[in-house]
């Protein structure tokens, strides 16, 4: 496992298939509260809309409800950079990058010193998602 550096995104490369992967975050984010809302293939969607192929890719719209009712009562909208998104990308047959937005953006984009401490305590129970892949 390997951390990477975003200026928008918390991000992991994990030395698991695609598949495992995506199951696996699906538990992670679970198990730190987060309920998954949407999901997009990306993969599947490009080749049926453009004829194009691209590597498994999947677009998860995980959302804590507790911080969202939070996060609505600080900045009503804040809907707008809701639910967090998590992709959960295909580098190689053995290799998969996880990314989820930083929540610091969120708060970075809105200017509301009120998101400060929603976005930090949403951005732990992110990384600690993305942490436990690796173990």
């Amino acid at each position: 496992m390997q951390e990477e550096e975003m200026g928008y995104a918390l991000s992991t490369t994990i030395d698991q298939p695609f598949d495992s992967t995506l199951a696996a975050t699906r538990e992670a984010l679970a198990a730190q509260g987060f309920g998954v809302l949407t999901e997009i293939d990306m993969a599947a969607t490009l080749q049926k809309k453009l004829g194009v192929e691209i590597r498994p890719q999947v677009i998860l719209g995980a959302c804590n409800p507790p911080s969202a009712y939070e996060a609505l009562q600080a900045e009503e909208s804040i809907g707008l950079l809701l639910p967090c998104n998590v992709v959960v990308r295909s580098v190689d047959s053995t290799t998969t990058i996880v990314e989820a937005i930083d929540p610091q953006t969120m708060r970075e984009l809105t200017g509301n010193a009120a998101m400060q401490p929603i976005a930090e305590r949403i951005g732990g129970l992110l990384q600690a998602a993305l942490d436990s892949l690796g173990n």
